[in-house]
């Protein structure tokens, strides 16, 4: 399993972090049909509260790959960067887990 992580700062912690939270709900969209698609989780920063991660689990890198290149996701994703602020590059990285602690264990839905 790997996971993606994408790092977001929106233009304010009110009207653009809402719009975000909105684009990114209908993002699912992309994912929740697609093979290798495990489960997506947006998080948001206690301190900074224009920070967000998205973090997406996929089977493999090659299964988030076809995805992103599934009809519309781009022009998707243009519409959500209307709310962030601008920035150099595209904030992505790769991981992979190495420990899963707690009390239970991480069941794939």
């Amino acid at each position: 399993m790997v996971i993606v992580i994408s790092h977001a700062w929106t233009k304010d912690d009110a009207e653009h972090a809402e719009a975000y939270m909105r684009f990114s709900e209908g993002f699912a969209q992309f994912f929740d049909d697609h093979p290798g698609f495990i489960r997506r989780i947006l998080v948001r920063g206690q301190e900074d509260r224009t920070h967000f991660m998205n973090l997406r689990f996929f089977d493999t890198v090659d299964s988030y790959t076809e995805c992103t290149q599934r009809d519309g996701y781009v022009a998707y994703t243009e519409g959500m960067y209307e709310h962030l602020r601008p920035y150099d590059g595209y904030p992505r990285e790769f991981v992979d887990i190495v420990m899963d602690t707690g009390p239970g264990e991480f069941v794939r839905p």
